[in-house]
């Protein structure tokens, strides 16, 4: 990786930045929504979990970029991202006075985005439950963030699959970012996090990032999100087939991918093998491209979890964290998989560990150790 340069802090504002949709997340707990008469309120989103995860465990100056409602939903998801730490100066506002550019009607033509999510339990799976086809954020469109003015004091960026393809414009932003992002030397992040909800055209989604993937230092996807949201395929494996045969395939194509998008610096992903909703076996792996050598964290086995949501975007966070602090690629990926493991081992999207936590648990996968109680 010794192409990768990163600017300094001091000669920045902010750390790392993400643009992408906010939601608010309804938690209707160990009950299924249908019957839920009770839930808790967290917040969410693809990217923002990544910037979050910067701010609240690794200590970093992050800001999110999206477009809410001025509303009491869109407060309170403000009021979340300050609680950990991350900017929000640099969110759009749309008013509900039907007045200026940013502006909407108080009836909820346009609104902020709420899912509910049911964390499953045993063989019942986790499902979420979208409302997100009249958000504020969906109305950005090229010209309405100034990047001239952001870039130059960003050490990174970060965007995702999810933020490109929710709406007719919402690609051309991000490209639009991308570009800027390179032209002032930031790092570049993007998760393919495919999602059918979002864009059920495998082709729509491939060919717009297939647009956005040759401006992007680091890229990461899972076996099933490099197929659907770029049309790479990888050897067949079977669900009980060890990680060592699955790691085996997925190499091979991430040498493809290398090749193809030689802009590429790394490339990784995390393996979720979910025994059931609350036990996942779960490891990571990150692709130096320049040295053509995959870096392997240590696999966890029947680890039981309490809410899977997040764990991916953590497992981001976690590998940006190390290389902003100057880590090995190798140290890299031992972050972000135990960042990935410990964030689903709490509730809601974010995390809820610190950076002491996230070293502890590295410690103990690799000495393997079992969890003792902190008295």
């Amino acid at each position: 990786m010794s192409e990768l340069k990163i600017k300094s802090k001091e000669e920045c504002k902010y750390d790392a930045i993400a643009l992408g949709e906010v939601m608010m997340r309804i938690d209707p707990m160990d009950v299924p929504t249908p019957r839920a008469r009770i839930a808790r309120i967290w917040h969410g989103g693809g990217e923002t979990n990544v910037a979050e995860g910067l701010s609240y465990c690794f200590g970093f100056r992050t800001a999110v970029i999206t477009a809410l409602v001025d509303d009491g939903i869109g407060r309170n998801i403000e009021n979340q991202l300050r609680e950990a730490g991350v900017d929000t100066s640099l969110i759009i506002w749309f008013n509900t006075k039907g007045k200026g550019k940013f502006s909407t009607d108080e009836k909820g033509t346009l609104m902020n985005g709420i899912n509910f999510t049911y964390i499953g339990k045993g063989v019942i799976p986790s499902k979420t439950e979208y409302y997100r086809a009249h958000t504020a954020v969906r109305e950005l469109k090229p010209g309405d963030i100034n990047w001239d003015e952001i870039m130059p004091n960003t050490r990174s960026f970060h965007c995702g699959g999810i933020f490109t393809l929710i709406s007719p414009t919402s690609s051309e932003v991000a490209l639009e970012a991308y570009q800027k992002a390179g032209e002032y030397g930031a790092f570049k992040s993007f998760d393919l996090n495919y999602r059918s909800k979002v864009e059920p055209n495998k082709e729509r989604a491939r060919s717009i990032n297939k647009s956005i993937v040759p401006y992007v230092d680091f890229l990461v996807g899972n076996q099933s999100d490099f197929f659907d949201a770029l049309g790479y395929e990888s050897k067949a494996v079977k669900e009980d087939d060890p990680f060592d045969i699955w790691l085996e395939s997925y190499s091979e194509m991430l040498r493809r991918v290398a090749k193809d998008f030689p802009n590429l610096k790394l490339i990784g992903t995390q393996l979720r093998g979910a025994l059931t909703a609350d036990r996942i076996n779960w490891g990571a792996v990150l692709y130096d491209t320049k040295e053509d050598k995959i870096h392997q964290a240590v696999v966890r086995e029947g680890i039981e979890i309490a809410d899977r949501t997040g764990g991916g975007d953590s497992f981001m966070s976690g590998v940006i964290a190390a290389i902003l602090n100057g880590k090995s690629v190798a140290d890299a990926v031992q972050w972000g998989a135990a960042h990935g493991i410990l964030v689903q081992e709490t509730p809601g999207d974010t995390t809820m560990v610190k950076q002491a936590d996230v070293e502890a648990e590295i410690k103990r996968a690799m000495s393997g150790g079992g969890v003792s109680a902190l008295r």
